[in-house]
């Protein structure tokens, strides 16, 4: 029986972390993420938890000593944002190649500079080709509850890669919603004991960490450790069957959301996918096909999937909350254009940059979107394809 509890999105994925109770938590604090690593080093000094949690110095040190304590067979998270998810950078992919399953919560935040400290996705993008899978979180729920999944497909035999589980800060890391939680005996027996193959602390079968890789070796090394990564998109889906039987909770790939007979759509990231399903009811209400498909799995990229979930409709924005500087748009519009390349017949993508640190995105807001998309179908005008949503001119209008 399913357990009903008021929880913001850091308590969530504290109680996640109880549950899981790994072996060891390193962290250092900044905000939005700073209540996640506050609120767990409570249940260790209470002895909720036997986890060896170790502060350091800077996010830099927290992502070295997760590599180190992982690299040595123990089941290992943190969490952090922003300027510290940016400091960690290097170990990101000291840890990916190292095949080492670190689960990070990355509680979105936009990064410096100008400093801001509001959400945006600038962060965890920024981090999107290091080798972790990613996996995004409208609401609360859905950031346990991935949390929880994302534990169990990064330590999978066929993946054995590091997961961060992104949500928007202060919008779901602060906010207290509505929640079920599972009970702690399930969540135990869903992930199991962490029993790695290969580890530092195994004295039957010696073994080094991060030596110097040469040419003749570096490019199979790679390859392998894309081949993880491929796997983690049918272990995602494998995870989340298990998931529901012991939640009730059905995921995917992605969430589609009256998507069946769009003619008009967008795809988006995180909490806005909620303010962009209510534009979708009120647009529905008034008659029009629209429709909405949110990604969860980012990383791997799920883009068969998104190419057949997308090719009826018959024009399309991407929403990204961050900017690339590409001059082109965002990585979720050049994504999505790249899933469409191959279909014989595609919408027409039109790539918005919206909510840049923290800018309020209201139903108003996604509702001026699809109008946008119903002047191109009316029109047959595409016109700018790489656009900003509500952003002031010049003149400060």
């Amino acid at each position: 029986m399913s357990i009903r509890e008021r929880l913001s999105g850091n308590e969530a994925i504290a109680f996640a972390m109880k549950q899981i109770n790994p072996d060891v938590v390193a962290a250092f604090p900044i905000t939005p993420s700073t209540e996640i690593p506050q609120y767990f080093s409570q249940y260790v000094a209470d002895g909720q938890v036997d986890t060896e949690f170790v502060p350091v110095e800077s996010e830099h040190s927290a992502i070295s000593a997760c590599v180190g304590s992982q690299a040595a067979g123990a089941r290992t998270m943190t969490a952090t944002s922003s300027c510290g998810l940016a400091l960690m950078h290097e170990i990101l992919y000291v840890a990916a190649s190292n095949r080492l399953p670190i689960t990070i919560a990355a509680i979105n935040r936009a990064l410096s500079g100008p400093i801001n400290i509001n959400a945006d996705h600038s962060d965890t993008m920024g981090s999107r080709d290091s080798g972790w899978i990613q996996i995004y979180s409208e609401n609360n729920q859905e950031a346990y509850d991935n949390f929880i999944q994302a534990l169990k497909i990064a330590e999978h035999k066929d993946v054995q890669l590091p997961a961060m589980v992104c949500q928007d800060g202060f919008i779901t890391s602060h906010a207290v919603e509505n929640i079920e939680l599972i009970e702690d005996a399930k969540v135990k027996e869903f992930v199991g004991e962490y029993n790695p193959e290969c580890y530092l602390l195994n004295e039957k079968q010696p073994m080094s960490i991060g030596p110097y890789d040469t040419p003749s070796y570096y490019l199979e090394h790679k390859r392998q450790q894309a081949e993880g990564m491929k796997n983690a998109k049918r272990v995602a889906l494998e995870v989340a069957k298990e998931f529901e039987k012991i939640s009730g909770r059905k995921y995917g790939l992605f969430e589609a959301y009256k998507l069946e007979d769009a003619e008009a759509a967008i795809v988006i990231i995180n909490s806005t996918a909620g303010t962009a399903k209510d534009a979708v009811d009120k647009l529905r209400n008034e008659g029009k096909k629209v429709g909405l498909l949110k990604i969860r799995l980012f990383r791997p990229f799920p883009a068969e999937e998104i190419a057949k979930a997308l090719k009826h409709v018959k024009v399309l924005a991407a929403m990204d909350k961050t900017e690339s500087f590409s001059s082109q748009g965002g990585p979720l519009g050049a994504e999505i254009k790249a899933a469409l390349y191959h279909e014989k017949e595609s919408p027409t993508v039109i790539n918005y940059i919206y909510g840049l640190g923290g800018r309020d995105v209201r139903v108003e807001d996604i509702g001026s979107v699809y109008e946008d998309l119903y002047k191109i179908l009316a029109t047959g005008i595409t016109g700018e394809t790489y656009r900003y949503l509500s952003v002031r001119d010049q003149e400060g209008k």
